[in-house]
């Protein structure tokens, strides 16, 4: 019996192929496929020769597609879409969906509230992503991100507002009972000022206490600000954070918040998705959970 579809080229290079035609350039192909951008190349030359025909123009800035490759590209776009749907409907399966965020986000934001999460929306796998990295939404397979900073996050990417900073200061109320209340400049400098990366205090002292210097307050300084909210349960010295990431510590009494001034700050946290034609299964239910969950916070 002769072979099934002798002519039929490699099926990963037929992906290789439809992903290069999409973005016209070996490296964002890479990205996209978590691959070398050799690797890439070698398998369109390959295709190539196999097919006996160009496929792409070599030009002086990225690739064109010839005509045979155009519309090559094209039949293979649909032939993947149609494999890939087809598996889909032999293994139906929990809409699996991947969030980057901070270890700190998770820890004092996001952690906490998944339960309800997985009570209400059981047909939704949720994946957390927690790191400092920033995560690569092709080549870490991430569908949506919480990021820190100001739009627009990159080129291709959609983002929405989940919700405006609010740094507070706070501490432990046993550091506070038995030092006394930092209720001036001076008294203040007795306590430990705990940093994290981002270096909140300057600002912080400035809006708190007009006139005055940046402060000679002793310093302890800590690379995530989960670290610092800790040191701060600790009774070690005085945290700035975001008001939403101390908001149970406040609550269970581990922590008090020391002075009624909220920093507002120009950055916020976002949600970010990359800009899709068809977007994943249960993004826009994550997404909406993510912005009613802020509303409360």
């Amino acid at each position: 019996m002769p072979a099934a579809f002798p002519s039929l080229p490699s099926l990963n290079a037929l992906r290789m192929f439809e992903v290069v035609a999409r973005h016209l350039n070996f490296r964002l192909a890479a990205e996209e496929l978590g691959v070398t951008q050799a690797a890439v190349a070698q398998q369109i030359r390959g295709l190539e020769a196999g097919l006996n025909i160009r496929l792409f123009e070599r030009l002086p800035r990225g690739l064109g597609l010839t005509d045979a490759g155009r519309g090559y590209s094209a039949s293979v776009r649909d032939a993947l879409a149609m494999i890939d749907e087809a598996t889909r409907l032999l293994r139906p399966a929990p809409s699996q969906l991947t969030v980057s965020v901070t270890p700190t986000f998770a820890a004092k934001w996001l952690i906490p509230r998944l339960g309800h999460f997985a009570e209400g929306q059981p047909g939704i796998d949720l994946r957390l992503l927690a790191t400092d990295r920033l995560s690569h939404f092709h080549t870490d397979g991430v569908d949506l991100a919480v990021r820190h900073g100001l739009p627009p996050f990159g080129p291709g990417l959609n983002s929405e507002l989940l919700m405006e900073q609010r740094v507070v200061a706070v501490a432990s109320p046993a550091l506070l009972a038995g030092k006394g209340a930092p209720d001036s400049f001076e008294a203040l400098q007795g306590y430990v000022a705990l940093h994290d990366a981002h270096d909140y205090w300057p600002a912080f002292n400035t809006a708190l206490f007009p006139g005055h210097g940046p402060g000679t307050a002793r310093n302890l300084r800590f690379n995530q600000t989960s670290l610092a909210i800790e040191a701060a349960v600790g009774g070690q010295g005085i945290a700035l954070a975001e008001q939403a990431f101390v908001a149970h510590d406040i609550a269970a009494g581990r922590l008090v918040q020391v002075f009624p001034l909220q920093l507002r700050l120009d950055k916020a946290f976002y949600l970010v998705w990359p800009r899709r034609a068809r977007q994943p299964a249960g993004l826009a239910v994550v997404k909406a959970w993510l912005k009613q969950q802020a509303a409360d916070s």
